[in-house]
């Protein structure tokens, strides 16, 4: 799993004031919780770019004062009129102790339903799991070979070692659906094969002459 280096200074001032000169410079605060105590910290936009811009699970290692974190990212805050990043929070990892992450997903696979000309729609990107600092990775493998056309693979489908998955267990992850032109075929079929039967029915005998 990928992991980035996030160098910053600890925070000495705090309050509104404090926090706009923060960020006048170009520096974002941020908090790491989840150790032995909780750390303030503030490190260059620029630092965040590679964590913060990319759908990928990632570690993050901030080094403070000669000090480093493992950490993941938690939650993000931007500014509402210009869209900057302006607050990180960061989850201290440690190693016996239990964390809880979103992992994304990653369908491995050719699906049976998609070479019978359905379509494969993906419904969740990633799981919530609770699991040891030791087994996080970047992406939860879901094999969908067996994936047929209408059919489903479910929260409850995906078996991972050493993670609880806390999403509910009966949400669809993925399904082939039927495409525009499969259902018209399928439409069609019934139509086509009615019509022999029509041709072959008897003519209706003649009226009797009165």
């Amino acid at each position: 799993m990928k992991t980035i280096t996030i160098e910053g200074q600890l925070r000495t001032g705090f309050g509104k004031g404090a926090t706009r000169q923060l960020r006048s410079q170009e520096l974002v605060p941020g908090v790491i919780y989840g150790g032995s105590q909780e750390i303030n910290f503030q490190a260059p936009a620029a630092a965040f770019k590679n964590l913060v811009y990319t759908p990928s699970f990632q570690i993050a290692e901030v080094v403070l004062d000669g000090k480093t974190y493992r950490t993941i990212l938690k939650d993000l805050q931007f500014d509402k009129v210009n869209d900057s990043l302006i607050h990180v929070d960061l989850l201290e990892l440690v190693e016996d102790k239990k964390v809880i992450a979103d992992i994304p997903l990653k369908f491995v696979g050719a699906s049976k339903g998609v070479k019978d000309g359905g379509k494969l729609v993906t419904k969740m990107k990633s799981l919530k799991v609770k699991t040891y600092p030791k087994y996080l990775k970047a992406q939860i493998e879901v094999p969908i070979d067996d994936l047929e056309l209408n059919g489903n693979i479910r929260v409850e489908d995906v078996k991972e070692e050493n993670y609880e998955i806390l999403n509910s267990p009966r949400i669809p992850i993925a399904s082939v659906v039927l495409t525009r032109q499969l259902k018209q075929e399928e439409a069609a079929a019934p139509a086509a094969g009615a019509a022999p039967a029509a041709a072959a029915a008897p003519a209706a005998a003649p009226a009797a002459k009165k």
